[in-house]
């Protein structure tokens, strides 16, 4: 058994059709059929039912297939392993954060790690949750800024931060200039402009919103964090939002809560029990350095 094998046989198993998967690979259908057939014998076992229109896995299959699916990650883990570079004088790092941190907190993070490391070529993806613990399982990313809990259990979670979540408004709310803080009462009768409700952001705020017994008015509903700071910046509507958001570069400006405002923990994941490219650790050391420093500032302006 060869690793073309496996190549082919997750081939056929995730495009469903020997003719797309042969498209796919670029080889002809029965020298890919041949191939299935070449595995099959050697196991002694039958892969896929050819019995109806979509080419489907047995039984036997499904175990297999999840199998080889481990195999090629960890053969790519040991390939990226070979070339990695301990003085990060080369090297890549494939890098996913969910929509609100792309927001604020990518620019800074890059600006830094490319004055450090300016030979790492840089993937960013601004994944959701589900994208990115699939990312990581599946060895197509190799560290994530994302929040806690995740599903996974093969995912590690390294807490990094606590992000704290705040009401802003733009220019042209009339509470642009206020000082003092809002009360839950106020915080009800204000017209928001939300993340839709497929936002683990979303989820913190409607946990606020029960926590504090408001009934919020929410008037529209976004689907993307830079189309929402764009309403907010246009129209006399307030959203909730992380805090260092609301900066006057963005003509945001935060107006404060009384009481404990809405926070999560942010963590760094990847994958355990896997290598971790020297990038990638450089990149978790940075992200820890730098919360760890913005944590000291932030107790000592309380003393």
């Amino acid at each position: 058994m060869l690793l073309r094998h496996l190549r082919y046989l997750l081939a056929v198993a995730d495009h469903g059709s020997f003719t797309r998967a042969a498209e796919a690979l670029h080889v002809s259908q029965p020298t890919l059929s041949q191939q299935i057939r070449q595995l099959e014998e050697t196991l002694g076992v039958s892969l896929f039912d050819r019995t109806s229109r979509t080419v489907k896995p047995t039984d036997a299959g499904l175990a297999y297939i999840e199998s080889a699916r481990r195999v090629l990650v960890e053969l790519e883990a040991g390939k990226r392993a070979l070339h990695d570079v301990k003085d990060l004088s080369r090297g890549s790092l494939r890098l996913a954060m969910t929509p609100t941190f792309m927001a604020y907190l990518v620019g800074p993070l890059v600006r830094d790690y490319v004055a450090k490391f300016p030979n790492i070529h840089l993937q960013i993806f601004e994944l959701s949750m589900d994208d990115i613990e699939a990312g990581l399982l599946d060895d197509s990313l190799d560290i994530a800024i994302a929040f806690t809990p995740v599903r996974s259990p093969d995912i590690e979670c390294v807490p990094a931060f606590v992000e704290t979540l705040g009401v802003m408004v733009g220019r042209s709310h009339p509470l642009y200039e206020r000082q003092n803080p809002l009360s839950p009462k106020e915080v009800a009768q204000l017209e928001f402009a939300l993340l839709t409700p497929g936002f683990i952001t979303r989820s913190s705020i409607d946990g606020y919103f029960r926590q504090q017994n408001i009934t919020p008015n929410v008037a529209i509903e976004v689907n993307s964090v830079s189309t929402l700071l764009e309403v907010i910046r246009h129209a006399p509507m307030a959203t909730i939002l992380p805090e260092p958001i609301a900066t006057a570069e963005r003509a945001l400006r935060k107006i404060p809560l009384q009481g404990e405002a809405p926070n999560r923990g942010a963590a760094l994941l990847r994958r355990k029990n896997n290598y971790h490219s020297a990038a990638s650790v450089a990149f978790m050391d940075l992200v820890l350095g730098a919360a760890a420093v913005e944590s000291a500032n932030s107790q000592s302006s309380t003393d």
